[in-house]
């Protein structure tokens, strides 16, 4: 992806990711933000659509650069806390994301364009915490095509209804079985009609429906197993389950129910496929974005699974693909003693730990900073 390092946002060359997003309609993103925020302008020129950010992102990006001293020292001096100062850092990242993608938002009547943040990680268990926080975040960010990310656990998903009820787009993350998805999917339905709204047309979602960690757990399963049966099964779940899910996603988003909501300007909310790069360095480096191609679809994907698509990936309606092949799949697995609910239960405590602990290490370090520099003034 050399050209994507130059220039200043100019299209230097058409990549894959316009393909992509032209003759399939899947929207690729970009899995990653920092300072500078411009640095995104070559991914823009070649085809990325949207952006998303995490806790883990945040953590990387302002412990491992001196792009937020500044702003931090400011924000310090001016008696914010370790944690008002983070939010501060995070906000003024994302404004400058939604400026620069804005004009995908416009160009697409609200259809693309937008860059994600993340409520904190420390109210993935708190339904009412959770619904004013992505209030607060919306309120402050205050643009239009900002998605606040909120988990898929069993007390977000009445957040979610709630949220989507208040108008507000959502992008609803850490999701990692089918029947948690379709519960997300119901609450997005349930917030649509909650809503009161005459025109829909404006609130919108997308569903973040995590691949490669699926295999990295259920590969350890099938090792565990040992048979030839087991053996032959790894490296085939994720995508079998994502196409399942997109076969729900076809079901829900038709209908009479449906119809209902489209008739005041509703939006599907879209399946996003995240976490699509490889952990299996024996696998395909696109195994996570080939197989997983249709309309309507979005795929985000972080330096590694961005670099090898536009390098060798193969733009191809794939999503509804060898459909009964993935329900083989699904159905060889719960034979084997494989249990899917289970499997996404894990995961998602997993994810949910993950994030908490990249937000908690970040925040200690800001506080120790902080301290540093009041120190410092006081000397």
């Amino acid at each position: 992806m050399a050209s994507a390092k130059e220039g200043n946002g100019a299209v230097t060359k058409r990549t894959t990711l316009h393909d992509l997003y032209e003759q399939q309609g899947q929207s690729p993103w970009y899995d990653n933000l920092c300072r500078p925020v411009t640095d995104l302008l070559p991914y823009i020129a070649n085809g990325v659509r949207g952006v998303t950010s995490n806790p883990t992102i945040f953590q990387k990006a302002i412990s491992s650069s001196n792009a937020y001293d500044g702003q931090f020292k400011e924000l310090i001096s001016a008696g914010k806390d370790a944690e008002s100062a983070y939010w501060e850092l995070v906000i003024k990242d994302i404004q400058d994301a939604c400026k620069l993608f804005e004009p995908i938002y416009d160009e697409t009547d609200g259809a693309d364009g937008y860059v994600s943040v993340e409520v904190s990680p420390r109210l993935a268990n708190d339904t009412q915490g959770t619904v004013e926080a992505a209030k607060w975040l919306h309120k402050v960010v205050n643009r239009p095509n900002v998605y606040i990310k909120i988990p898929a656990t069993a007390e977000c998903v009445p957040s979610i209804k709630e949220v989507i009820a208040n108008g507000i787009s959502v992008n609803v993350t850490l999701i990692f079985s089918v029947a948690r998805y379709e519960a997300v999917i119901d609450a997005y339905l349930d917030g649509l009609e909650a809503s009161g709204l005459s025109d829909l047309s404006r609130v919108t979602s997308v569903a973040s429906f995590f691949v490669s960690r699926v295999d990295s757990l259920i590969d350890k399963m099938l090792e565990k197993i040992g048979t030839p049966e087991a053996l032959a099964l790894r490296g085939k779940a994720a995508v079998a389950q994502a196409k399942i899910a997109n076969q729900l996603y076809l079901k829900k988003f038709s209908g009479p129910r449906w119809e209902a909501l489209v008739k005041k300007g509703a939006k599907k909310q879209r399946l996003l496929w995240a976490s699509t790069s490889v952990k299996n360095p024996a696998y395909l480096d696109t195994l996570y974005v080939d197989p997983l191609i249709g309309p309507d679809t979005v795929s985000t994907m972080p330096d590694q699974a961005l670099d090898a698509f536009i390098d060798h990936g193969t733009v191809a309606r794939t999503i509804d693909a060898n459909v009964s092949e993935a329900e083989g799949i699904y159905s060889a697995l719960e034979k084997l003693g494989i249990d899917w609910e289970e499997v996404g239960k894990q995961l998602e405590h997993e994810g949910v730990s993950s994030f908490k602990g990249s937000f908690d290490s970040l925040l200690t370090s800001l506080e120790e900073k902080g301290n540093a520099l009041k120190t410092a003034a006081n000397l």
